[in-house]
């Protein structure tokens, strides 16, 4: 379990990060896109179709932190309760919780556009926080040189 706790702990990490890189070019694509001569209005904001390719980013970031991520962080939060993780818990709830308040961010910022400085301040508190908890996994485990480990009996 100590193991999955890791790996889950670090995946939101990673995934923070392609949140991250996927935003940064999808708004790359789109201000190209302008300088380009497109327009940007209501009617391209509720178009099916993407005008440019870098667009995709823009889902991409959407999905993964509307669903991957928070899945992610919840599994995460069910096995710090089986890993057996010294302060395990209390840093899986606090990623969670980081992720909860990322959400909310993203959710509410298309109708208070200030709220966009929270949420990237928050994405760097959380990949911070991630990467905490999966640090953790490896606390109380002393991992000594091998002249000084401890000599074994064979049976």
């Amino acid at each position: 379990m100590r193991v999955t706790y890791r790996v889950l702990a670090y995946a939101v990490a990673v995934l923070v990060m392609v949140q991250a890189a996927a935003i940064a070019w999808a708004v790359a694509g789109f201000t190209h896109w302008i300088a380009d001569g497109g327009v940007a209005d209501k009617g391209l904001m509720e178009s099916e179709e993407s005008p440019f390719s870098e667009a995709l980013g823009f889902m991409v970031h959407g999905m993964n932190g509307m669903m991957v991520i928070p899945v992610v962080g919840l599994l995460l939060l069910i096995v710090s309760f089986l890993a057996k993780v010294p302060g395990g818990i209390k840093w899986a709830g606090i990623t969670f919780g980081l992720i909860v308040v990322q959400v909310l961010l993203g959710m509410f910022l298309h109708d208070t556009p200030s709220l966009g400085f929270l949420h990237g301040l928050n994405a760097l508190l959380l990949f911070g926080a991630a990467v905490v908890t999966g640090r953790r996994a490896g606390a109380g485990r002393a991992v000594l040189p091998r002249d000084q480990a401890p000599e074994h009996a064979a049976a």
